[in-house]
């Protein structure tokens, strides 16, 4: 109890303090070092997309089968002498690739190939490691925020499998008949690379900003354009699976004209394959049509979530809504001109790393539909 205060006691005299306010549950979790997980974070992102124009490069290249085993841990070591790349060549030699369209490559020409593909498993490493790092050493300091172990955990068990799945995908061209990896593999691939950075691009969304602001601004969710811009993410993933199996079968080099397809508006020949099934994944007529369908109709739906995005009540959901819907417009006529030039590799890639702005301008867009930033009226 209060001691009792003296009727004629000063008003300004200084009496028992009263103790301050404690904040609620939601403040007595541990914190962690937000700031220090969010930089690995952004760290482990950039090292992804690197990764993804790398594979990008590699699949461009035709490197992708240069490397015919699959050794985690001792295949960190390039060849160290003249008989270790003549071994390495051999190897190479026994696949299809190299008996069906590569017999004129010399051990030069080999290791050309050999640095792309081994440049490409060792970044892999880089970035396993770099994940280890910081996850055990965030959780050995205990600085790891409440509830957010198992996502950082979850990043690390994703990249882990994307190991095993490039495994799955080289192993489908070292056998047969084959000269590439098969088409749905490499699908797979860039497919899970893509949900690794999106799961990283939302983390670091997340960690932008303290839970109480998250929760608070939760409560401002705009449900109409939060839906549209999921089903927005979605469609472009499509269109980025899509434009996977355009580039396992080099189906961008097959129709160079526009807007039409071999002078019609469907490509000829576009039903050869026995059974049918088989067009729509090795067909390149059709697995092409298809992109170009599929990227007009993303581009349509992406003028119909702009427009409502333009309605938000706050200044930076409606610009994050504009500037993604820049990138896919950006990235539809890149996609012309890319089969326009017969998919050079310059113009090949920058198509894939545009992907990659797409991908996540639209991640940040669904962010802000869910947790809209505060800002002043005035601003």
């Amino acid at each position: 109890m209060s001691a009792k205060r003296s009727i004629f006691e000063e008003v300004g005299e200084a009496g028992p303090r009263t103790p301050e306010p404690q904040g609620g549950m939601i403040d007595q979790g541990r914190g962690g070092a937000r700031r220090g997980i969010r930089a690995w974070l952004m760290v482990l992102f950039a090292l992804v997309v690197v990764m993804i124009v790398v594979g990008g490069l590699t699949r461009l290249t035709d490197s992708g089968l240069s490397i015919t085993e699959w050794k985690p841990l001792t295949g960190a070591l390039p060849p160290m002498n003249a008989a270790d790349w003549q071994a390495e060549f051999a190897k190479y030699q026994a696949i299809p690739e190299f008996q069906i369209q590569n017999e004129w490559m010399e051990l030069a020409d080999f290791k050309s190939i050999y640095w792309w593909e081994w440049g490409h498993r060792q970044l892999g490493r880089v970035i396993g490691l770099v994940w280890a790092i910081g996850f055990f050493g965030f959780l050995a300091a205990r600085n790891i925020p409440t509830g957010w172990t198992g996502r950082l955990l979850l990043l690390g068990a994703l990249g882990g499998a994307q190991g095993a799945v490039g495994w799955w995908m080289v192993s489908s061209g070292l056998k047969g008949s084959m000269l590439d990896v098969a088409s749905y593999r490499l699908a797979v691939h860039l497919g899970l690379a893509f949900v690794i950075l999106g799961f990283i691009g939302w983390y670091i969304l997340m960690l932008g900003r303290e839970d109480r602001a998250l929760m608070q601004a939760r409560r401002g969710k705009e449900s109409k354009l939060f839906g549209l811009s999921t089903g927005w993410l979605h469609f472009a993933f499509l269109q980025i699976l899509i434009g996977a199996l355009v580039a396992g079968i080099d189906a961008g080099r097959s129709y160079t004209d526009w807007p039409m397809m071999g002078g019609g508006f469907f490509p000829p020949d576009m039903m050869l394959l026995e059974p049918a099934w088989r067009n729509f994944f090795e067909n390149p007529g059709l697995v092409q049509f298809i992109h170009r369908i599929t990227g007009y109709l993303l581009l349509a739906f992406g003028v119909v979530v702009w427009l409502r995005g333009r309605r938000s009540a706050h200044g930076v959901t409606r610009r994050a809504f504009t500037a993604a819907f820049v990138a896919v417009l950006a990235q539809a006529v890149l996609g012309i001109m890319t089969v326009i030039y017969g998919a050079p590799w310059q113009v090949a890639i920058v198509h894939q790393l545009l992907a990659v702005v797409v991908w996540g301008l639209i991640l940040r867009a669904r962010f802000l539909s869910l947790y809209p930033q505060a800002q002043s009226i005035r601003g």
